[in-house]
């Protein structure tokens, strides 16, 4: 028997197996792993977002004495949005004045001007007052100073009057002031 095993040794080194008197160990594991996942999402969506958009004034002619004034006012409950223009005077003015000059009406151009207060103060310390009712020189000087109620801007203690440009902006800053207090009073 003895040489039997030494021969089944030889045979199995032979054969790249080792052998060994003590009992073999054999162990097997097979594993099998299954995930099923399932997920399932909505959303709904039960109302957009809310935004007051501000209008978009159009002002590309370059002729025009205006300027676009606009705002939007946002809240969890209103939105408010307003746009408006505003007349430029001084533009107004100098347009007015350009047209004359260029007809040849000199002097009616001059008086456009003289309507700003400005321009009247730095024509009398000139030395050329504006004209006055169809006079120049000296004797339009002359009558400005019999008839200081008609110098621009000229304060003669009677009750001041706002213009009409003042008056639409007092207006609209009201009106914007009013919107405001009805949010805060909303929220």
């Amino acid at each position: 028997m003895g040489n039997s095993i030494k021969f089944i040794a030889i045979v199995m080194l032979i054969l790249g197996a080792t052998y060994s008197n003590a009992e073999t160990i054999v162990t097997d594991s097979t594993t099998n792993s299954t995930v099923n996942s399932n997920l399932t999402s909505s959303t709904t969506v039960k109302a957009p977002p809310p935004s007051a958009i501000s209008p978009s004034i159009n002002l590309s002619n370059s002729d025009l004495c205006t300027v676009g004034v606009s705002g939007a006012v946002q809240t969890q409950i209103l939105g408010i949005s307003a746009g408006a223009t505003t007349r430029d005077m001084n533009c107004e003015r100098l347009k007015n004045a350009k047209v004359l000059y260029d007809m040849g009406m000199k002097v009616a151009a001059v008086s456009v001007m003289c309507q700003d207060a400005r321009i009247f103060k730095s024509m009398m310390s000139a030395g050329t007052p504006c004209p006055y009712d169809g006079l120049v020189g000296n004797a339009a000087k002359e009558g400005w100073k019999n008839n200081p109620h008609l110098v621009p801007d000229a304060k003669t203690g009677k009750k001041e009057e706002w213009d009409d440009d003042t008056k639409s902006t007092v207006t609209g800053a009201g009106a914007i002031g009013g919107l405001l207090l009805a949010l805060l009073l909303l929220i």
